[in-house]
């Protein structure tokens, strides 16, 4: 027999526990918002296998990437945020109650954040385990490349990532041997960054090579490449090796119900909003240009500030707009506008000369047009009439006074 899952509700639950996950954690739990943060490994994500983060803003003195996030946790534990170490199986997003499901527990929130991050793509060949992340393999050349000043790392990938981020690592490492699959002078980046790094005086490349295993003690200290064509192995002796064929987002379980890119990143809007209402994503998952713990921060601040609007805006829509006690008006308008502001004055004579009779609402749309898509309003000034909970009329713009006046009085 089944074993019945635990139910408990949340306002917030935020899956993944990097750094912007985190950080949406501190913004939630700040607005007394009751939130969960569920992680299935490590709190921090990648950032803790960085050994020195020189650009993190206020942290002059590289610290590592763990204390950086560990400081996170703290502070989002001291925000009241809930921690679980557990893997999440399945979510039902649709709705206003979200479902988030792990092995034993059922979590019911009334918004959810996704911070799943991503992880890099690995080559798969022997002994590449041993040495991930703080072991010799790293996969961020702005995060480790200070780390490598003076010293000799092979490159693993041919593309725009690899060749850019090679020659970001000229400026530090004194070598970079770039293993490339392709035949000499063929390559899967842009050929301005292809010939660029051709003539740069620090970078040579392993023509028809993969990697056919790692080795060091402890360690990592040689990449062995196989030739694909003659199949002799070639040992590279070196101190690091970066990795940069491909980054994997973490959304298996998101892909139904969330709009992805072709790659299989989230996409989200300023906001941190996806297609679905309610459900917010930030950090590495999202489509975006520059995948750092700076800008992961951003965005989980957005996500979390965004999912508190949500909330609040919400509570506002059902409790306020939709009340069923009376007819209600709803003026919706752009306070930076003059002649919506000036019509102000028109809906307190309504509401003045209907002595209450009907629920009046004002909306502001400068901060937030949230309240204005529940009502399905894109165009502003507006007004929203409503009755035992559903909306009986809308005008857009053009109206007056007394047209307004005319269709109240039909609904009262």
């Amino acid at each position: 027999m089944a074993r019945e899952k635990v139910v408990e509700n949340y306002d917030v639950i935020v899956i993944g526990g990097g750094a912007a996950g985190l950080t949406a954690g501190i913004y939630a739990g700040r607005a007394r918002l009751k939130t969960l943060l569920l992680e299935k490994s490590l709190v921090g994500g990648l950032a803790t296998y960085t050994n020195e983060v020189e650009n993190y803003p206020g942290f002059p003195n590289s610290p590592k990437g763990e204390d950086i996030t560990n400081l996170m946790k703290e502070q989002a534990k001291k925000m009241g945020v809930v921690f679980k170490l557990t893997d999440v199986k399945s979510v039902d997003l649709e709705g206003e109650e979200k479902v988030v499901e792990t092995f034993r527990n059922k979590y019911i929130a009334k918004t959810v954040i996704l911070a799943t991050g991503g992880r890099p793509r690995i080559t798969k060949a022997k002994n590449e385990e041993n040495y991930l992340f703080d072991k010799g393999i790293s996969f961020c050349a702005t995060c480790d490349a200070a780390a490598n000043t003076g010293k000799t790392v092979v490159v693993i990938g041919s593309g725009d990532a690899a060749i850019e981020e090679g020659m970001f690592l000229t400026k530090f490492a004194d070598k970079i041997i770039v293993s490339v699959l392709h035949d000499e002078g063929k390559m899967d980046c842009n050929e301005i960054a292809k010939e660029a790094a051709l003539q740069n005086p620090k970078m040579s490349f392993m023509w028809n090579t993969v990697v056919e295993s790692f080795e060091g003690e402890g360690h990592l200290d040689t990449v062995v490449l196989k030739n694909v064509k003659t199949g002799d192995l070639i040992p590279i002796s070196c101190d690091t090796c970066f990795e940069f064929i491909g980054y994997i987002p973490n959304t298996e379980i998101f892909k139904d119900q969330i709009n992805l890119t072709p790659q299989g990143y989230i996409v989200a809007n300023e906001k941190m909003a996806t297609n679905v209402e309610g459900v917010f994503a930030c950090g590495d998952v999202v489509e975006k240009w520059l995948k750092q713990i700076a800008t992961a921060v951003g965005d989980g601040a957005i996500a979390g500030f965004a999912a508190e609007k949500y909330i609040a805006e919400s509570e506002c829509f059902h409790d306020i707009i939709l009340q069923k006690e009376k007819p209600g008006l709803t003026y919706i308008y752009n306070a930076v506008d003059a002649p919506s502001r000036e019509f102000l004055t028109s809906v307190k004579k309504i509401e003045e000369g209907l002595i209450g009779q009907v629920q009046v609402n004002r909306v502001d749309v400068y901060k937030s047009t949230g309240l204005a898509d529940r009502l399905n309003i894109k165009e502003f000034p507006a007004v929203v009439l409503t009755k035992n909970g559903k909306i009986v009329h809308s005008f857009i713009q053009d109206f007056t006074e007394e047209s307004i006046l005319r269709e109240v009085k039909e609904i009262i």
